[in-house]
């Protein structure tokens, strides 16, 4: 009897052990694939149990939270939805994140280890902080300047602050609400796939993850590895250049929208924008001159972060001397976000300095207390001083008595660059209008912004678009929000 008992409390004791190394090994080694599996509902509810943490610009939250009063409770909302999503992007209960939403989840959603006291109290216990705060570098000023600039046109401006590199202004036009995507009902279904069917992509951000041909704003790439590379010493020196320019090893006669552009100097050749000038410098300073050059000023890099992820801008690396040429005038396969050409006027504007953009000024707790501050963004020296110095020059020369006299402002030096883009099969695409600039007050060489724009469907006669009639005005909108 004894020893049966014996027996049934040695089988009960291996028993209770099993059940204890099971219940570890689901706590503790599979939790992860448990937490992630889609039957698990336990996570969700959890997540959206209390409000989300806000995205804060100049100080005023542009993103909420409403009780929807069912399982998953908390429902994004957005004040100024259309104006901010590309800034924010959209969080659903359905569709996920996108955008500093995405970027910045773990804080919004109070999962982010530094907003607790005791980490590790939280991963035992698997509670929440209240959400945190993201404060952006956005200027609102800028940002409605931008947004009503484009009207609702299709387009994108890119405003960045040269010497911090912080980004001012964020803009992708036509825009989206963001809050029709909140929540989980069938409403959420049809907003999304009426989104995603609409033949202008509003959820597109063109400023961040569209790449368009940068047309004759590259030209300023073109003038810096010209300068850099020795082959052009005075920018008022004729420059030996015919009109039409033969593109190396074909029959293509490329000719120009301006005249006098025969033996045009660099500066006269930049302000009326000849092909021929810089296709022939292109070929000139060489594939791997070209290259290098773009290279400085940020295109082929594929780890840009904002922190959101920026598509990378195309220089190609593999061309012959005609391919160079077109590239060099911003054809061919040369490709650039609006984001990218802010970033060159701003090198251009801060001596030669890039300095790396950033949307994330700093990262609080939900009663205000510094979390995180904002990143030390890396400058490197992308062109010499004095070359930046001759393209301000230069740049100056475009608004004062150029194609970028819409530009101007009053009070202000405002430096400039415009570009007319072709697209599409046998170039049939109506033509991109773009302008790249900067401003700075005249008692002071430290620039106040610079500016991107781009405008894929401007409304004129093809042959009457152009980046200083449609581009330089909104261009100049920013830069006058931004005194």
């Amino acid at each position: 009897m004894i020893r049966g008992i014996r027996h049934t409390a040695a089988f009960s004791f291996l028993l209770l052990v099993a059940l204890l190394v099971n219940a570890a090994r689901v706590q503790v080694y599979e939790a992860g694939s448990y937490d992630a599996s889609p039957a698990n509902r336990r996570a969700a509810i959890a997540r959206y149990a209390q409000p989300r943490g806000a995205v804060l610009v100049a100080g005023r939250p542009v993103t909420g939270s409403r009780d929807s009063g069912g399982r998953l409770r908390y429902e994004r909302a957005y004040a100024d939805g259309p104006l901010y999503a590309p800034v924010t992007g959209y969080s659903s209960q359905t569709y996920g994140t996108s955008l500093l939403e995405r970027a910045e989840d773990p804080v919004l959603a109070g999962t982010d280890p530094r907003l607790a006291t005791f980490p590790w109290w939280d991963r035992l216990t698997r509670s929440h902080q209240p959400g945190g705060q993201v404060h952006t570098t956005i200027d609102p000023r800028m940002q409605r300047a931008a947004f009503a600039g484009l009207g609702g046109r299709k387009g994108a401006v890119a405003a960045i602050e040269p010497r911090t590199g912080r980004i001012l202004a964020l803009v992708s036009s036509p825009s989206y609400e963001p809050g029709v995507l909140s929540g989980n009902g069938p409403a959420v279904d049809r907003a999304w796939r009426l989104l995603n069917a609409a033949a202008d992509r509003p959820m597109l951000n063109r400023a961040l993850a569209e790449t368009y041909p940068p047309g004759s704003t590259f030209k300023v790439v073109t003038a810096a590895a010209a300068l850099e590379s020795g082959r052009v010493t005075d920018i008022d020196a004729p420059t030996d250049s015919p009109d039409p320019y033969v593109l190396p090893g074909t029959a293509t006669r490329l000719g120009n929208a301006a005249e006098g552009c025969a033996d045009a100097s660099l500066k006269e050749a930049f302000r009326a924008s000849c092909n021929t000038v810089f296709a022939r410098l292109g070929v000139d300073v060489g594939l791997r001159g070209m290259a290098t050059m773009a290279r400085r000023f940020g295109f082929n890099d594929r780890g840009l972060r904002i922190p959101s992820p920026v598509a990378p801008s195309r220089f190609d690396t593999r061309m012959d001397p005609a391919q160079v040429a077109l590239s060099a005038i911003g054809q061919y396969d040369t490709a650039a976000t609006p984001l990218q050409m802010a970033m060159v006027a701003a090198a251009v504007a801060n001596g030669g300095q890039l300095t790396s953009p950033y949307l994330v000024d700093e990262v609080t707790d939900a009663d205000g207390v510094l979390v995180a501050p904002g990143p030390h963004p890396a400058t490197r020296q992308v062109i010499n001083p004095a070359t930046a110095e001759q393209l301000q020059e230069m740049m100056v020369d475009v608004v004062e008595h150029g194609g970028g006299r819409r530009a101007a402002v009053k009070g202000l030096i405002v430096g400039g660059k415009t570009g007319t883009a072709q697209h599409g099969v046998h170039n049939e695409g109506t033509p991109y209008a773009w302008f790249i600039s900067w401003a700075r007050t005249k008692d002071t060489y430290e620039p106040t912004v610079a500016v991107a724009v781009v405008v894929e469907d401007a409304a004129a006669e093809r042959a009457d678009i152009s980046g200083g009639g449609h581009a330089a005005p909104i261009a100049r909108a920013v830069m006058t929000a931004a005194r």
